[in-house]
């Protein structure tokens, strides 16, 4: 097949590069390249998709499949599919789990009802209305293609190439050892994937003309056996020890630890009830479409060996500090025994 990747130079788009690549397909990223570069075998062409016409470089050509990762431009989701989908045999777009309007909800699929779409005076670049701009995308490609569109939802994604810490944080904590502070309720189920495992299915859908809307991440797993796994992948052959402590949320929010993300935060824990559909959606429909998810303990090796190459203890955009934890840690002996 030919592939054209809208992007191909970081994280997933790169990844999807990489697994048409090794596929044995024709591949194009198309991106402006100022991000990172493409994998090495494959075709780039510079474009801007910010600028007018800025995909002039693609006019003509024809693809059997085309992938688009963007973010939250529905102006450039649209531009590409005036210039490039009557001429595309499929047509993947990545969105996300966040134009659901009923998070709180467990075990909805993919068919849930959405978020109203962004109007088209919704400023695009305001990451409050990140989930009504996805939703305004899907509708624009399924509109437009039809039954050649193919729309994934990603969650969490991990793994390599992953600068958020959204995961990355917990296999570089676990590795160092020592008491790990862990939060709320361990039984609350999360859900997360490694990137390699949604661009192999989204390479997969395009070979074998998957179409429709599908969820894609794990199935849902409880928050105490995914850092437990995580650990023993983290520690295997180490020699070091690492311990569990959880400590209860409203003991944290009480003392400013975020959820989710930002400074001062824990990684993978949401606030419940009001999010627990986010780590409990029904993916049965994404697994008997060809979604393959790798084990646990193989996502947390590969994603702790991507930590080390950018520094356990660099300055982290989600996570807290060791000190933070150390105090955080002892502050909780302490009400404890008061109680």
């Amino acid at each position: 097949m030919k592939v054209l990747v809208l992007g191909g130079t970081v994280f997933l788009s790169r990844e999807v590069a990489v697994a048409a690549r090794d596929r044995g397909h024709e591949v194009t990223c198309a991106a402006r390249g100022v991000s990172g570069e493409p994998p090495h075998g494959v075709r780039f062409v510079r474009i801007d998709r910010a600028a007018p016409k800025g995909l002039a470089p693609l006019a003509g050509e024809r693809f059997d499949a085309v992938v688009d990762v963007a973010r939250q431009s529905v102006t450039q989701v649209r531009a590409a599919l005036q210039l490039l989908g009557g001429r595309a045999g499929h047509w993947t777009f990545v969105s996300t789990r966040s134009v659901y309007a009923d998070k709180s909800t467990p075990n909805q699929t993919a068919s849930a009802v959405l978020l109203a779409p962004a109007d088209s005076h919704l400023a695009e670049d305001d990451p409050e209305n990140y989930g009504r701009l996805k939703v305004a995308a899907e509708q624009a490609v399924l509109d437009a293609l039809g039954d050649r569109a193919f729309v994934t939802r990603p969650g969490l994604i991990a793994g390599r190439g992953d600068v958020s810490d959204r995961y990355g944080y917990w296999p570089a904590r676990l590795s160092m050892g020592g008491e790990v502070l862990c939060p709320g309720d361990p039984s609350i189920c999360v859900q997360l994937i490694d990137v390699r495992d949604v661009a192999a299915w989204i390479v997969l859908a395009a070979e074998e003309h998957v179409t429709g809307v599908y969820d894609a991440t794990c199935p849902p797993l409880a928050f105490q056996e995914l850092l437990s796994r995580t650990k023993d992948a983290a520690l295997s052959g180490e020699g070091t020890e690492a311990e569990l402590t959880w400590v209860a949320s409203d003991f944290l929010s009480a003392r400013g630890v975020n959820p989710w993300s930002g400074e001062r935060s824990l990684p993978l824990w949401l606030p419940q009830p009001e999010l627990a559909s986010m780590g409990r959606r029904d993916v049965s429909p994404s697994l008997a479409a060809g979604l393959v998810v790798r084990p646990v303990e193989e996502m947390a090796a590969d994603a702790l060996e991507w930590e080390r190459r950018l520094g356990l203890s660099r300055h982290r955009t989600a996570g807290i500090t060791l000190s933070e934890e150390t105090a955080l840690l002892d502050d909780w002996r302490v009400t404890r025994r008061s109680e």
